[in-house]
């Protein structure tokens, strides 16, 4: 009689049931541990593998290669396996990264981004125009003072120098020898700051084309500076950059997705971060 009571309550069937699924488990899964100790490859990872030798030697594999790939696989699941079993994942940097990354490819897959209108792409540029910028492109001489050489006397030699290039002196004897060339151009100012910095790029854009002018500060030296001839910068129209603000617009779009799908997920944690030491997310 007692037994056919402990047989009648309702925990004994929620436990008899749990067994059974568990049971279901280890045999589907081949036992306990990091996914069992049942692996099985499939066709489809056979073809996987065959298909990614051919795509790195532009051949099929032999028989003896695609067994190799196989055993290889075989390995590395194996080694996947007994290093998730013993914790090895745990606190590593890089696969938590690569984890991230891998999250983040399905959730932009998820998003399933339409192309952007012509509305859009234009709204984007209107915003954004420095980064579409045209750039201004000049065609300049310039006469080296060597400062290293000359020290504390070469700003007064500079301007001694652009006196006489004003005068009509030779540009080839003004000057301390250089590498540089004495003309550049016609260059973009971007591919000018490349050669002689920014700071200089900075100021010759701001030359006017005319009479010699300094001196300019670069990464060698000083500089005076005769623009020859300057296009002024614009921002182009859509149809010149649509390519690059189409991209552009796609990336902002999915960055936005993924952040919001974040603030989603992060709803169903509890997180807690100590005030003392940083501030709470």
């Amino acid at each position: 009689m007692r037994l056919r009571a402990i047989l009648r309550e309702p925990l004994v069937h929620f436990l008899a049931l749990g067994g059974l699924l568990f049971l279901l488990y280890l045999y589907r899964n081949g036992g306990l541990g990091a996914g069992g100790n049942g692996i099985v490859v499939s066709a489809g990872q056979v073809q996987a593998l065959r298909a990614s030798f051919e795509k790195l030697w532009l051949r099929q594999p032999s028989p003896e290669e695609l067994r190799g790939l196989v055993d290889e696989f075989v390995r590395e699941e194996i080694a996947v396996r007994e290093a998730t079993a013993r914790g090895l994942e745990q606190g590593d940097i890089v696969i938590r990264r690569r984890l991230r990354q891998k999250l983040e490819f399905l959730l932009e897959d998820e998003l399933a981004i339409s192309p952007p209108t012509d509305a859009e792409l234009q709204q984007w540029l209107d915003t954004h125009p420095s980064e579409y910028l045209v750039q201004p492109v000049v065609t300049f001489r310039q006469v080296y003072i060597n400062s290293d050489r000359r020290g504390g006397a070469a700003e007064a030699d500079a301007e001694a120098a652009l006196r006489k290039l004003r005068a009509g002196a030779n540009p080839e004897t003004a000057g301390d020898a250089t590498l540089l060339p004495a003309e550049t151009g016609p260059a973009e100012v971007r591919d000018v700051a490349m050669r002689f910095g920014e700071e200089f790029a900075t100021a010759v854009a701001a030359i006017e084309p005319g009479p010699w002018s300094g001196p300019v500060k670069s990464t060698y030296g000083l500089h005076l500076v005769q623009m020859l001839k300057k296009v002024p910068g614009s921002t182009p129209n859509l149809e010149l950059v649509r390519t690059q603000v189409t991209r552009d617009v796609l990336v902002a779009r999915r960055a936005a997705g993924v952040d919001s799908m974040y603030r989603a997920l992060q709803s169903h944690y509890k997180v807690t971060v100590d005030s003392t030491a940083a501030p709470a997310p």
